[in-house]
């Protein structure tokens, strides 16, 4: 394998635009990401998208959708693999001439029995065609596919950044289709024209991909090129430690985003997703791309812990700027069709942002608990605010809404202290004054301080909150 490190670092994300951007797909544009941004190299995406039948456009718009939020842009217009089949056609024909590839003229059914058979005699099931060593003389006229003539005698060993070491003997390795009978190239021969010609020098992908690694370099073999560096990250697993699955929750990045993760948080957890940097489990993307390589991956599947992600999600949160965290609040509650607040609410929300944020873990949960600020009067109040504001505490709000009336400087030091000096001379403690007076200033039980959330709604709406439910 050549060094590459004197080289510009391209790394690529090659997802197939058949349904949402997964999870796991957005952990591998991370990681490709993270590798080519922080060491100043080129982050490419290709769509592959050479199944038609599978292949939409509504995929396709999925996947730049969820790269940009999550806040992966890449590096020039997108590739369509599609588009490049001509491209791989010409690297087909090439091996055609130069020996390294040959027609097979061999029907399905020749190859089916072929296989069966080796499988009866104990052998692999790999087949080999008997039109490898034939020339023109002995073609007949009829379709054929392409073949790659794969090697017979020896092994082809990846030196694998994250697996390591990895020997394919040569006789695991069969002679694959490069093109069909009708002239479509197959994916293996595509994934590797478009590598070697949008020069990419590190493959970054799932293990699952590990044994179409040794494939694909004997297909480089072939054209004679150099093939890339590879590194086989393992899958993620659920909790229980099976392959990640739609019975475990959520799998694609925009469903994510809608359950209010923040990106920033979203890029932390899925980097701490089977690579690791000491113990560090909080950290900044500037930080992520900094520490990160490709050592630092280990060999074992991952498992997603949704506590985790709630509770990294919440620290950033809390160490998010408030002006940043509103526009991605009100970004979120456009995206799940919650009213959009006027500009007096917007005003009250960023005055209440460092209360709000400091119990919030996810951005629905600080919408929530911003219901407060977004509701119009009169409040719907939940079972347990009407619960709370029962006929005795309506009417001891009467008396603290005239006391506060009368408050002249609306400061939450202020109305604190007429507040504990209307419960003592109530004779109660001031929770007892102060949890009937959240309930109707907000509809909840719970909210940032009561006293704080009065100076958030100002005199004139609080005070007709308070009469709203006073008697």
């Amino acid at each position: 394998m050549t060094d590459k490190t004197a080289e510009e670092i391209v790394t690529r994300f090659a997802p197939s635009p058949t349904g949402y951007l997964h999870i796991g797909g957005a952990r591998t544009a991370l990681f490709n990401w993270l590798y080519a941004r922080g060491r100043g190299g080129r982050f490419l995406l290709r769509i592959e998208d050479t199944d038609r039948a599978r292949s939409t456009p509504e995929a396709t718009a999925a996947i730049y959708e969820g790269l940009k939020w999550l806040g992966l842009g890449w590096d020039g217009d997108a590739v369509s693999q599609f588009e490049r089949a001509d491209r791989h056609r010409k690297a087909a024909a090439r091996m055609l001439k130069s020996g390294g590839a040959y027609r097979c003229f061999a029907t399905q059914e020749e190859i089916g029995a072929a296989r069966e058979a080796a499988k009866a005699a104990g052998r692999p099931p790999v087949f080999h065609s008997p039109w490898r060593d034939k020339g023109p003389e002995d073609w007949p006229d009829a379709p054929y596919t392409v073949r790659l003539k794969a090697p017979r005698e020896g092994a082809i060993t990846i030196d694998d950044q994250v697996q390591g070491e990895v020997t394919f003997p040569a006789g695991q390795i069969d002679d694959l289709i490069l093109l069909r009978s009708d002239g479509g190239p197959t994916y293996m021969l595509a994934v590797v024209v478009d590598d070697h010609e949008m020069g990419v020098t590190h493959v970054i992908r799932g293990d699952d991909h590990l044994t179409n690694a040794a494939r694909q370099v004997a297909i480089y073999r072939a054209l004679g090129w150099t093939p890339p560096v590879f590194a086989h990250i393992p899958l993620i697993h659920g909790p229980d430690g099976a392959k990640l699955s739609k019975r475990h929750g959520a799998l694609g990045v925009d469903a994510y985003r809608e359950m209010g993760y923040l990106p920033e948080a979203m890029r932390n957890y899925l980097a701490r997703l089977g690579w690791a940097h000491g113990d560090d489990e909080f950290f900044t993307t500037a930080e992520a791309l900094e520490w990160f390589d490709l050592p630092g991956v280990g060999r074992s599947a991952a498992r997603f812990d949704f506590a985790k992600l709630e509770n990294l999600n919440g620290r950033h949160m809390r160490a998010a700027d408030d002006e940043a965290l509103l526009s991605a609040a009100l970004d979120l509650a456009a995206l799940t069709r919650r009213p959009e607040p006027d500009t007096a609410k917007r005003a009250m929300l960023l005055s209440a942002m460092p209360g709000l944020k400091e119990r919030a873990k996810t951005l629905i949960e600080l919408l929530d608990s911003a219901y407060y600020i977004l509701a119009d009067r009169p409040l719907e109040l939940d079972g347990k605010a009407m619960k709370l504001l029962d006929e005795e505490a309506r009417t001891r709000l009467t008396r603290l809404t005239e006391r506060l009336r009368n408050v002249s400087e609306w400061r939450a030091e202020a109305l604190e202290i007429e507040a504990r000096a209307f419960a003592e001379e109530e004779g109660l403690k001031l929770g007892k004054v102060a949890q009937p007076t959240r309930a109707a200033l907000t509809g909840r039980t719970t909210s940032p301080g009561v006293f704080d959330v009065l100076v958030t709604l100002g005199r004139d709406e609080s005070l007709a909150r308070l009469s709203d439910q006073a008697i």
